[in-house]
Parts: C-alpha cells; structure tokens; sequence
C-alpha cells in the first residue's frame, strides 16, 4: 500500500469538490485540483478498456473507449449550451478533434516508436477512418464558406443548413459502424501487438463495464468542477478564451483518451491505440457536433450552427490531412509521432496569440 501509484491522486476527487462548493471563488486551486483528480479516474477508465478490448476485439475496445472518453465532454457541452456559451461549445469541439487526432495520436506513436522501431497497424481501417476525418473536415468547411460567401443574406438561412448537414452526419455515423463491426468486420482485425499469456487475467465484461460507466460518471462531474473554474484560472495566467477551449480543456477532458492510447500503443496495440485517438475526433465530428445542434432546439436559448471560425476550420482540416497522411502506409514510427506534435505545437502557439474573439 505504500509503493507509490497514481491512485493517490484520488484524494483530490473529495478535495475538488471540497473547493468548488465551500471555497467558490478558489478558481485556481479548485482548477488544479480538478487536473490531478482527473489523471487517476483517466487511469482507471484506461484499464477498463483495455480489459473489454481482450473480450471485444480493438475495433469495439476503440469505439467503446471513444464513447465513454467523450461522454464527459459531451455533458460539459451540454451544460455550455444551455447557457448559451455557443463560442466555447465550438472551441471544445475544434480542440477535441484536433487533440486526438495530433496530440493523442502523436504520443501513441512517439512513445510507442521509442520501444518498437515499426509499429503496424490495419491500413484499411485506418483509410477508412482517414475518410471519415475528411468528412468532418467538409461537414466544418461548406458551413463556414456558406457564412462568409452569402454574406448577411444568408443568415438567416444558417440554421437550416446546419441542422441538414446534422442530419446527414449522424445518418453516416450510424452507417460507418454497421460498416465497421457488422458487415464487414473481418476487415478491421488488429494487427501485431504483444502476447497476453504471461499477463493477469482479464478482467470479466461486467467487471470492465463498471469500472467503465464509474470512471466516466465520476469523470463528468470532476470535469464539469474543472470548466467552472478553467476560464477564471486561465485567464489569471492570461490566457484567452480561445486558447482555454480550444488547447487547455480539450488537453484534460482527453485525459482518458491520452492515458489509455499510449498505454497500448507501449504493448504495440496501434489499431487500438488510432481507434481510440482518431475514432474519438470522428465520433465528436460525426456524432456529437450534430447531437448537440439537435439538442440545442430544445434545451439552448437558441438553435446552435455548424458554423465555425476560419482559424478553427483551418486547424482541423491541417490535422485532419496530416493525419490522412501518416495513416495511409499502415506503419508508424516514432519521427511521425514527433511530426504530429510538431503541427499540434504550432496550432497552440497560433491559438495563444490569436486575440480575443467574440461571435460571429
């Protein structure tokens, strides 16, 4: 009990929540506190998904991970939108993209490169998923060209618009995972991977499904602590709005995802590891931006548009070519990894001095 673990940091989870209601206006304790409670319960729904993935195979082991990492920024956005805070709810989705697809895929690949010299991974399904990124890259470019081309004149007309691309993406996302694990699943079998007999046994579905579903409950609500306080503290730093959403909230409430990817992307599992790390962008491109313009004619004070800024257009459709780019041989090493990060430096740095913006 005294070897040193990161389920220490546990501790924080009580004293987080401590901050947040006793000490309200602790904005920067209660923020760091928040990240180091986060790290641990990241951990643990890392382990729950590795241990479903030995019952499920990688593509389901992926998907599932995705879900559950992205559940706790779905209810964040959720609780954003409601407040009418449609700027933030767009910088997230940018940030969440862009930071599985470059940071989480990047490290995988980086951290997995130092200890393997190749690592491969199925090449179809990774074209596959490339194709999906570029279709959310579309579902963010039309939108934003149709603001900019039609001017005033097609304002009006927007909101329509964003609700049919919605429509059209969440019929797509539904196809792409009938395509993926029914009709022709044969096709995305992992590939390499280190052996398990001389590994614990894994854990039981159930036993992985609740220690899944706990983590991500417990995940939300330290994360939604953590946005209440993220702003006030960052901007204390001097920070913009922009940067906190699209860079520092996207970085913790991807926790998971990074924990987990580079965790099997160290015992060579890289069709798990991209499942998660890409699967996760295609899932917030494809399934959460459009649940959320649904949602947002029922629960939000107005309906919420596709329409995102040219900066963040940019920043996913680079990421989104990159990564189309590395993923197209079926092989990865730890210099691509290093030229993902590169990109993803380069967009942070871009989002740091870019000014305040304010609507559209």
């Amino acid at each position: 009990m005294l070897k040193p673990s990161i389920n220490w940091l546990l501790i924080f989870v009580p004293i987080s929540a401590w901050l947040h209601y006793a000490v309200p206006d602790s904005h920067t304790q209660t923020f760091l506190c928040a990240c180091l409670a986060i790290l641990p319960l990241a951990g643990w729904l890392g382990k729950g998904t590795e241990n479903l993935a030995h019952h499920t195979g990688e593509a389901v082991g992926g998907l599932l991970n995705a879900t559950f990492g992205n559940a706790a920024e779905l209810i964040i956005a959720i609780a954003a939108m409601r407040n009418g805070l449609y700027d933030v709810v767009k910088a997230s989705l940018t940030g969440s993209i862009i930071g599985n697809v470059l940071l989480v895929a990047g490290l995988s690949m980086l951290l997995g490169g130092f200890k393997y010299k190749t690592q491969t991974f199925n090449r179809m399904a990774a074209q596959n998923q490339a194709t999906m990124l570029l279709l959310a890259a579309v579902s963010l470019i039309l939108p934003a060209a149709f603001h900019y081309l039609a001017g005033p004149a097609g304002a009006a007309r927007e909101g329509d618009l964003s609700m049919e691309i919605s429509i059209i993406l969440l019929v797509v996302y539904v196809l792409s995972l009938v395509f993926t694990l029914v009709t022709h699943k044969q096709l995305f079998g992992g590939e390499g991977g280190e052996a398990h007999g001389g590994e614990a046994q894994p854990w039981s579905v159930g036993k992985s499904v609740t220690v899944l579903a706990g983590s991500t409950a417990l995940i939300a609500w330290v994360s939604e602590i953590l946005v209440g306080s993220v702003e006030h503290a960052a901007h204390s730093f001097g920070m913009t709005s922009i940067f906190v959403g699209v860079i520092v909230v996207a970085i913790i409430g991807n926790a998971a995802e990074h924990s987990t990817a580079i965790l099997v992307a160290r015992k060579n599992r890289m069709d798990l590891a991209l499942g998660i790390a890409v699967g996760s962008s295609i899932q917030i491109a494809l399934f959460v931006a459009p649940v959320l313009v649904l949602l947002s004619y029922f629960i939000a004070p107005a309906p919420m548009n596709l329409v995102f800024t040219p900066a963040e257009v940019i920043a996913v459709t680079l990421s989104v070519l990159i990564c189309a780019q590395v993923a197209n041989d079926g092989e990865s090493n730890w210099m691509e990894g290093v030229q993902m990060l590169a990109v993803y430096a380069i967009l942070g740095v871009v989002f740091y001095f870019l000014p305040e913006l304010h609507g559209k």
